[in-house]
Parts: structure tokens; C-alpha cells; sequence
């Protein structure tokens, strides 16, 4: 399942990304991402929810990583940006979710998409936003 949910990010970033470069319509990427990747491979609910939510709440998750950034959100190189937003939904919406896990998977991210420093960005960023978004979970970790 995990594994799955990688994939999903993973697609989600690519989906995200066009979203923000493009601003095509969030059900034509999603439609086309699910007719070109194969299902079995990936959690394509979670896929969907991702992409689909994302976008609904862009004022929500970059005022909850403006806090966090060093610059202006959209001065961040578009394909970090794509996984802080992300990033930043999944501490959010899914405290099932260990935030370790959710930083470890958007690092993953920025090293196998960013630029070459960037997954140190994303680190520091979303340890940043977790501690405001998660304060007990951070705590009780430290």
C-alpha cells in the first residue's frame, strides 16, 4: 500500500505541477492521468483526492506555507512549490499520517523532480509547517 501511495504522490506532483504552469482544468489532468498510468500501480482514489483537493484549497495551503518560506511561495521553483502544497495538505488533512512520513515522501519528491539542492528546501520547510500545524505530534517527538 505504501508503495502505491508513493506512486500517488508522485503522479499527483507531475499533475499539480502542469496545473500551476498550465491552469488546465483539475478534472482534465486528473482524466488524463488516469487514462495514461496504470491503475494497479498506484492508490488512484488517493491520486485523485490529492490533485483534485489541492487546487479547491491553494489559499488555504500556501497561507499555512507562507509562514514558512523564505521568499515569496511564488518566487519557489514551480516543482517545489507543487510538493510543499502537497506537502502542506497531507499535514493538514491526514494526521494519520506520521508528519516524518509526509516530510520523508515530499523529500523523496524534490530529489527525484527538484532542482538539485531543493530537497533541503522542502525539508526545512515542512518541518517548519509541522510544528505549526501539528504542535503535539512535533513536540511529543522531540
Amino acid at each position: 500500500m505504501s508503495r502505491q501511495r508513493s506512486r500517488s504522490r508522485s503522479l499527483a506532483i507531475q499533475a499539480i505541477y502542469q496545473w500551476q504552469l498550465a491552469g488546465q482544468d483539475v478534472a482534465a489532468i486528473i482524466s488524463h492521468f488516469m487514462l495514461e498510468q496504470d491503475a494497479k500501480k498506484f492508490d488512484s482514489d488517493y491520486f485523485q483526492e490529492l490533485v483534485g483537493a489541492v487546487p479547491k484549497r491553494i489559499d488555504e495551503l500556501d497561507t499555512a506555507l507562507a509562514q514558512c518560506v523564505d521568499r515569496a511561495l511564488e518566487s519557489v521553483d514551480p516543482v517545489e512549490r507543487a510538493i510543499l502544497r502537497l506537502g502542506a495538505y497531507e499535514l493538514i488533512e491526514h494526521p494519520e499520517i506520521p508528519y516524518r512520513v509526509v516530510i520523508n515522501e515530499a523529500v523523496e519528491l524534490a530529489k527525484t523532480f527538484g532542482a538539485e539542492k531543493g530537497h533541503r528546501y522542502v525539508n526545512g520547510v515542512l518541518d517548519k509547517a509541522a510544528r505549526a500545524l501539528r504542535p503535539q505530534e512535533t513536540a511529543a517527538r522531540r
